[in-house]
């Protein structure tokens, strides 16, 4: 199954490599970027298990196809190890321990979203993922156009927009890529019906949802990962545009809970449409919204890897993704103006706001987890003392 250049040193039993991305999805946080270098460090560097060709392809597929870029490499390499077998169990070993723990913080939600406790605890944690957030976003920005003038006129473009807006506007994306497309070529030339479940498996915050509903999570969340390119923070503007303003399924406060629990949680940040759609339809909506957002980049890698070489050779391609990858970054710097104007609501949030940024960019062996529990603790003691 190996078809780079240069072999590894050995190759895994799949039951170890499976074992492996069990792990990282339960102890990975930090996020895409981290994660990916995570893979280079521990599975070509330190194991020899993939040759750096791999490794190289599998983060070239992942960075030009929609979805969430650490489990669309993942499941790359679960492909180069073992084919179509290979991809599935790696893909969902990777993604299964975050789902576990997000289901879990979502029960807990719904039963226990009224305390006070639970109210300060996202009263500050709120804060202090719009500082997580807004520092991802710049490096992302940074690493995705580099010193590119097109790109970061695109990007600037994109972030004004859906700060103005509130929303990610698909049609200003797919523009986005066309004209990267034209000045790069100048310079070089129905869903049916589910059987009868029980009540409390479609339960929500909103009471019991019909079974219908599980298909438009399933359809909606798909469209998610199928539009969405590069890094996992690239899904919040397009998600708080259709959960938030269009389906009306969650409030801006809901949303903003949703994202900090992907924060403060190992694995892809994506998982965070697991909490969306346990609030809207129980346990069978985190199931249909987890399966819908990572099933496109499940299918793209393992449709795309056998011929993946000959597909990245193409200039014309990679000037779209240019352009698009461009465009979701830049609507990402939008999405941390308008989830920011909604978390930080007075001078308490400010100053916690600014605390936690400050540790980000000068602490940056300080992990996120720790930083967010801190930030919820000091919001109970804050929203106590408020009521």
């Amino acid at each position: 199954m190996l078809a780079s250049s240069q072999a590894p040193r050995g190759q895994p039993a799949l039951r170890r490599l499976v074992l492996y991305f069990l792990g990282l999805g339960s102890w990975g946080f930090g996020g895409p970027v981290v994660l990916v270098e995570r893979m280079r460090r521990d599975l070509v560097e330190e194991r020899g298990w993939f040759a750096e060709d791999d490794y190289k392809e599998g983060l070239a597929l992942a960075q030009l196809a929609p979805g969430p870029l650490a489990a669309q490499l993942a499941i790359y390499l679960g492909w180069v190890r073992a084919g179509l077998a290979g991809a599935t169990l790696v893909g969902g070993a990777f993604v299964a321990p975050s789902f576990v723990m997000v289901l879990a913080l979502s029960m807990l939600y719904v039963r226990f979203g009224g305390l006070t406790w639970m109210q300060g605890a996202f009263y500050g944690v709120g804060a202090a993922v719009i500082a997580v957030i807004a520092v991802s976003a710049w490096r992302l920005v940074r690493k995705t156009v580099g010193r590119d003038r097109l790109l970061w006129s695109i990007v600037a473009v994109n972030a004004l927009v859906t700060a103005w807006t509130e929303r990610e506007l698909l049609s200003l994306i797919v523009a986005s890529g066309a004209l990267a497309l034209a000045v790069r070529v100048r310079r070089a030339r129905p869903v049916p019906a589910l059987v009868v479940v029980p009540a409390a498996w479609l339960t929500g915050i909103h009471g019991t949802a019909t079974p219908a509903l599980i298909g438009v999570l399933l359809l909606y969340f798909a469209k998610a990962g199928a539009l969405v390119f590069g890094s996992g923070l690239a899904i919040v503007p397009f998600l708080h545009g259709g959960v938030v303003r269009e389906m009306h399924w969650l409030t801006e406060r809901q949303f903003l809970d949703a994202v900090a629990v992907s924060m403060i949680t190992p694995g892809p940040v994506v998982i965070t449409v697991a909490f969306i759609g346990y609030l809207v339809a129980g346990p069978l909506g985190a199931i249909a919204a987890a399966i819908g957002v990572f099933l496109p980049a499940y299918l793209i890698v393992v449709a795309v890897a056998p011929s993946f070489r000959r597909i990245a050779r193409n200039v014309s391609l990679r000037a779209v993704v240019d352009g698009v990858t461009a465009a979701a970054t830049g609507a990402i710097a939008g999405a941390v103006f308008v989830l920011g104007r909604r978390a930080i609501i007075d001078w308490a949030t400010l100053a916690l706001f600014l605390v936690a940024l400050l540790l980000v960019l000068r602490a940056r062996k300080l992990p996120e987890p720790v930083l967010l529990l801190a930030a919820a603790v000091i919001g109970i003691a804050l929203h106590g003392a408020r009521v």
